[in-house]
């Protein structure tokens, strides 16, 4: 998805939900019971050839959706990407995951916490000046949020989770073993923080 088509779509989404409120003159309803869909902004707090002294954010975008919940928890599927560069190197990492949503309403709130494991992919040339590495991980995040109504179909949420992630480059290989040798200190545990809007229906 272009930086342009993610543009509009946050814009049309942040259009719907304000349209919403003022239709619904501000009446409420139970958030908690419905399918959700998410959409906006996130943010990583590293790059993935981000070794120690050369850290750098990435940008990008989140989608998820999550099924009504069964005694408070939901079966969540969530997809992001980031755009970025760093050590003359340009990143396109994408995750893959799904997990359970764990929410309670809190007055007008709704507060969640999650825990989701899946895949990352990146592009190959991620390496320190465009060297070669693995395009494929584990990930892992755990994190959660909150949901503050702004009609009764959409909500403003914001996010923070703890993800893992570790893609391996290798910088040379035994000449005995041929067990390879990985490049030391490149990262595997990211923040994360996203915000947007939940359309609850």
């Amino acid at each position: 998805m272009s930086s342009r088509m993610l543009g509009c779509l946050v814009l049309w989404l942040f259009a719907a939900g304000v349209h919403a409120q003022v239709a619904a003159c501000g009446a409420q309803t139970d958030f908690s019971t419905r399918y959700q869909l998410y959409g906006g902004y996130s943010f990583l707090s590293n790059s993935i050839n981000g070794v120690s002294g050369f850290h750098q954010p990435l940008n990008g975008y989140e989608v998820a959706f999550a099924i009504p919940p069964w005694h408070g928890l939901r079966y969540k599927m969530n997809l992001f990407q980031y755009h970025g560069s760093n050590l003359g190197a340009t990143e396109h990492p994408y995750f893959v995951l799904a997990g359970g949503q764990y929410g309670r309403n809190l007055g007008k709130e709704y507060a969640f916490v999650e825990a989701l494991a899946g895949i990352g992919n990146v592009n190959a040339d991620w390496g320190a000046n465009k060297t070669v590495g693995d395009t494929a991980s584990f990930s892992a995040i755990l994190g959660g949020g909150v949901d503050t109504p702004l009609s009764n179909r959409f909500a403003l949420r914001v996010q923070g989770d703890f993800q893992y992630a570790y893609f391996k480059q290798n910088a040379s290989q035994n000449p005995v073993t041929g067990v390879p040798v990985y490049v030391p200190g490149l990262p595997n545990y990211f923040g994360r923080i996203s915000t947007g809007l939940v359309w609850r229906f």
